[in-house]
C-alpha cells in the first residue's frame, strides 16, 4: 500500500514482544506520521526489532497497569499530530482499516474528538466470532489532549473529555503469538487486577474518573453498566451464569474446539479464578480485622 502520512501518531507498549512487534509497526506504517514505542526495558530483540524499523522508541519502568505507562506516554512523547492511536503489541491494523484512516481521519468534523474500532480476537489461530466476543468496540483513535487512558488496574478504556465520537467499518486484530501456558500466566496475573477491581466497586476504597456506566450508552457504557451488576451477584455462581449465557446463548460452541477452549477458560476458569481471589481477600481482611485495601497491599503489594 502507498503510504501516506495522515496527522496521527500510534504509540504502542512493549515489553518482550519480539513475537510481534515487526508485524504490529508494519500496519501502521502506511498511515501513521510517528510511531512511538514505549518499552518497559525489554530483554529479548524487542528494541533491536523496532530500532530497525526507524521508530521512536521510549522507556519508562513498568508500574502496575497499562493505564499508567500509557497516561506517562501521552505526556512525555513528543507527539505533534492532530490524532493518536493506541495499539497493543500483539494487535495489528488490516489492510482495510489502513485504507479507512488514510481516507477519513484528516476529513473528519472538528466536532468529532474519538474513533471506535472493531477488534477481532483469534485464539489457537481461530478467529473466535461468537460468544459475544465480536465485534468488541474499542475507543483507540481519539484528537491528541481531547482523551486520556482511565486510571484501573484492569478494563480500561479512553475518555474523552468533550465532543462526539463515531464508528470506522474495519478492524484491528489481537492475535497473540504465545502459548496456553503463558496465556494462563498472564491470566492468573490478570486475575488479580481484576479482583481488585471488583473489590473497588464493592467497597469504594479508591476515587477514579470512570467512563460513565449506561446501558443504553456505547458498548463501553454497557459493559461497564454489566460489570457492575456482575460485581454484586453471589461468588462463584456468576461464572457459571456468564460461561452458560458466553457459550450456549451467544452461540460460543460454533467457534468450534478452540471456542470451546477459549470461552471455557476466558469466560469461566479466569471468572472463577477472579472470584477465589476475592473469597481469599475477603476472608483475609475478616480474620485479621484490617480493611480491604490494607489486606491488597500487604498480598501484592500494589499501592492503591
Amino acid at each position: 500500500m502507498k503510504k501516506h502520512n495522515a496527522s496521527i501518531s500510534v504509540i504502542i507498549l512493549t515489553y518482550n514482544e519480539e513475537k510481534h512487534i515487526e508485524r504490529c509497526i508494519n500496519s501502521v506504517k502506511s498511515f501513521a506520521k510517528d510511531i512511538f514505542i514505549v518499552d518497559s526495558f525489554s530483554n529479548d530483540k524487542t528494541l533491536e526489532i523496532a530500532k530497525s524499523l526507524g521508530v521512536n522508541i521510549c522507556q519508562n519502568k513498568w508500574e502496575n497497569n497499562h493505564a499508567k505507562q500509557f497516561n506517562w506516554a501521552l505526556e512525555h512523547c513528543p507527539i505533534t499530530t492532530e490524532w493518536v492511536m493506541r495499539l497493543d503489541a500483539d494487535e495489528y491494523v488490516t489492510q482495510e482499516l489502513q485504507e479507512e484512516i488514510i481516507d477519513k481521519i484528516d476529513n473528519l468534523e472538528d466536532n468529532i474528538n474519538g474513533i471506535f474500532l472493531k477488534r477481532r480476537v483469534y485464539f489457537l489461530k481461530r478467529w473466535i466470532k461468537h460468544g459475544d466476543y465480536y465485534p468488541i468496540w474499542l475507543l483507540r483513535i481519539w484528537r491528541h489532549r481531547k482523551g486520556y487512558c482511565e486510571e484501573h488496574l484492569m478494563d480500561e478504556h479512553i475518555k474523552i473529555l468533550e465532543g462526539e465520537t463515531i464508528k470506522f467499518n474495519n478492524d484491528i486484530v489481537d492475535d497473540n503469538q504465545n502459548n496456553i501456558s503463558w496465556w494462563i500466566d498472564k491470566h492468573n496475573n490478570y486475575a488479580t487486577r481484576e479482583s481488585i477491581e471488583v473489590l473497588n466497586i464493592l467497597y469504594r476504597f479508591a476515587n477514579r474518573d470512570d467512563i460513565t456506566p449506561n446501558f443504553f450508552g456505547s458498548q463501553v457504557q454497557r459493559k461497564r453498566w454489566l460489570k457492575y451488576r456482575y460485581a454484586k451477584m453471589p461468588l462463584f455462581l456468576r461464572p457459571f451464569l456468564y460461561f452458560i449465557y458466553r457459550y450456549f446463548i451467544k452461540l460460543g460452541f460454533l467457534d468450534g474446539k478452540e471456542g470451546l477452549i477459549f470461552h471455557f477458560l476466558q469466560g469461566f476458569w479466569y471468572r472463577f479464578l477472579v472470584d477465589a481471589k476475592i473469597y481469599e481477600i475477603e476472608q483475609k481482611a475478616r480474620r485479621e480485622n484490617k480493611n480491604i485495601e490494607k489486606i491488597i497491599e500487604e498480598m501484592y503489594k500494589i499501592k492503591l
